[in-house]
């Protein structure tokens, strides 16, 4: 694998979007967020992934945290639009962005890697090697960024580092590589209990990368109009 240094010298420079992107409701925000790249900077590498799966949180409906109320911990969910919101999910680190209105965000569920001329292959053999199997062996590139924590752990985003700031375009942003997705999946969230609005729609998926998002929506038994909407 060839080692490509960046340096302004030979890549351009990434650019972020603005904060004002995210102040806007956050189903409109977890529709809009995909496709979008993130980029986070480590050493002289800029370590990206594409965003293929969303899903939206409102501080009104029991599904969030922020409907177990304000704590400091807490706190960039009640922010304005485009603070970085992290956690702990299952012994990992998860990314979440505010979005307009107290307690309203989308959550990051899953991304692809991303190879262009800011993030070249030695980014990518870095998220490799961040984010190994079980058995410390080398992940399916595909299934690198495939789940919320394992995406922090490919790009190596710590809960410590980046909850409750704003982006820093020199070390984190997301940029826009356009074109947007041809299709959208809207269908229901991961991991809701039951009785805590689980039955809402608020996951969207890239329809073409949805085999690799944590949880296929056009698996087998999965019907169009009742389990799932084409957006």
């Amino acid at each position: 694998m060839t080692n490509v240094p960046l340096c302004p010298e030979s890549a351009r420079l990434p650019v972020g979007l603005p904060d004002s992107f995210f102040d806007r409701d956050a189903q409109v925000l977890a529709q809009a967020l995909l496709g979008k790249v993130i980029r986070h900077r480590v050493g002289d590498l800029w370590l990206s992934a594409r965003i293929i799966e969303t899903e939206a949180y409102y501080c009104a409906e029991k599904g969030s945290h922020a409907s177990l109320g304000y704590t400091e911990k807490r706190k960039a969910l009640f922010l304005d639009g485009g603070h970085i919101y992290m956690y702990y999910a299952r012994g990992g680190d998860s990314l979440n962005f505010s979005a307009q209105g107290p307690g309203n965000a989308v959550l990051i569920k899953s991304a692809y890697p991303w190879v262009d001329e800011v993030s070249g292959p030695a980014s990518l053999a870095q998220m490799l090697l961040n984010n190994p199997d079980a058995q410390g062996r080398p992940r399916p590139t595909q299934k690198l960024c495939a789940g919320q924590t394992l995406l922090c752990k490919a790009l190596g985003l710590k809960v410590p580092m980046w909850d409750a700031k704003r982006f820093d375009h020199e070390l984190l942003l997301v940029e826009d590589p356009g074109p947007p997705p041809a299709q959208i999946i809207q269908t229901t969230r991961l991991g809701i209990p039951l009785g805590r609005d689980e039955h809402l729609m608020y996951r969207f998926v890239d329809a073409a990368y949805a085999q690799w998002c944590t949880r296929n929506p056009l698996r087998r038994g999965q019907v169009e109009g009742r389990d799932y909407f084409l957006l």
